[in-house]
């Protein structure tokens, strides 16, 4: 409830929610806030005022008494899970909350993506360094530190051209190749991983499999980005 809000008195409650539940009378009401089942603000002469908020916890405790017959402690669970961000089940079963449906998430490249080929290219350094806007030298240190990979005759790749350009978007923070290292090595492992569970036998969907493993990697980031 905002400061410019001076919400709503307990007679007008009740008179909203006695159109749906006929027999809610404002004892009934005082009892569920003592038990905790809602807590509306309180003047300094000690008056409840409800909020709009209040008033739908209300609503869904009457619900679920009358309809679920789901006792308080069942409800004060389910209002507990709400507030944790949990989502009602459907209304026509006694289910309790459950966390939300997985969804796809819209950072993740679809299968079709992943599965996409890079155009094929064949850059000399100068020409890779050039392409992703950064000195020959640090090709030569993203080269050494496995970040790119000269083939045979000395050429670098589509893939090579994502990765560079990609490592000196992050070198404009004051990164060095040398920090990009372990970008590296966690790709290995979950190329090793990758292969390790497309190679058995039956196995199929590796275009799948990678992008599950991109997002647990992804999931993985985001969540010690946001407890860092």
């Amino acid at each position: 409830m905002t400061a410019g809000e001076r919400g709503l008195t307990i007679g007008v409650v009740l008179s909203r929610l006695q159109e749906e539940f006929a027999d809610l009378t404002i004892s009934k009401l005082r009892f569920l806030d003592a038990r905790g089942l809602v807590s509306p603000e309180r003047t300094a002469s000690g008056y409840r005022r409800y909020s709009t908020r209040d008033v739908e916890r209300l609503r869904f405790v009457l619900q679920c008494q009358r309809d679920r017959f789901w006792p308080l402690k069942v409800i004060r669970e389910a209002l507990d899970a709400y507030d944790r961000g949990l989502e009602p089940a459907p209304e026509a079963t006694s289910a309790r909350p459950t966390a939300p449906a997985a969804v796809d998430d819209p950072d993740l490249p679809t299968t079709t993506d992943v599965a996409r080929p890079v155009r094929a290219l064949r850059l000399t350094g100068a020409e890779l360094a050039d392409a992703a806007g950064m000195e020959r030298a640090v090709v030569a240190d993203l080269d050494s530190f496995g970040l790119v990979h000269a083939d045979g005759d000395g050429y670098y790749d589509g893939h090579d051209l994502q990765v560079a350009r990609a490592a000196g978007a992050l070198m404009t923070y004051g990164l060095q190749a040398r920090h990009l290292r372990p970008f590296r090595l966690a790709a290995d492992r979950e190329i090793g991983l990758l292969d390790q569970l497309t190679s058995q036998p039956g196995a199929d969907g590796r275009a799948e499999v990678l992008r599950q493993c991109l997002a647990l990697h992804l999931a993985l980031v985001r969540a010690g980005a946001r407890s860092g």
